[in-house]
């Protein structure tokens, strides 16, 4: 399983962050790979539930993703199954006026995909991906 993480400070508030990470239909916006988040539910947890459309390699993958651990304001957990498998989270740590934002991500690359890209190469797209989502959702935050 391949990891990933990559953190930025965010000139907002945790609880706006927070917010705004749990608003899936905001996902698409800041994840440039994301093509569509849908099937949104709200969990007895507090966390949501939702369907994924991602384009890797040029194939269309879609998955499901539900959050497994919800601390509002300080985490979000989500596992993703079917198409990508893997673990989102998302830790935040306000500090005054800022908020120190992490994101990591656990997964395996989905097979299909392998036959197209090798795994060294699917890796160097998804650290690319990852850096930046973390750049966009801080402008996405701090306009």
């Amino acid at each position: 399983m391949a990891r990933l993480v990559r953190s930025a400070t965010v000139h907002a508030r945790a609880e706006d962050i927070f917010d705004f990470l749990e608003d899936k239909t905001h996902i698409p916006e800041f994840w440039p790979s994301m093509m569509e988040v849908s099937n949104i539910e709200t969990l007895p947890n507090g966390g949501k539930k939702y369907k994924w459309a991602y384009k890797m390699a040029g194939l269309r993958i879609e998955g499901d993703s539900e959050e497994i651990e919800v601390i509002p304001n300080r985490k979000l957990v989500a596992k993703n199954r079917k198409g990508i498998e893997g673990t989102v989270t998302w830790l935040l740590k306000e500090h005054g006026t800022n908020t120190d934002v992490t994101l990591e991500m656990d997964y395996e690359v989905p097979v299909p995909v392998l036959g197209k890209l090798n795994e060294r190469a699917a890796h160097q797209f998804n650290e690319h991906e990852v850096n930046t989502v973390i750049a966009n959702l801080k402008t996405q935050i701090e306009i």
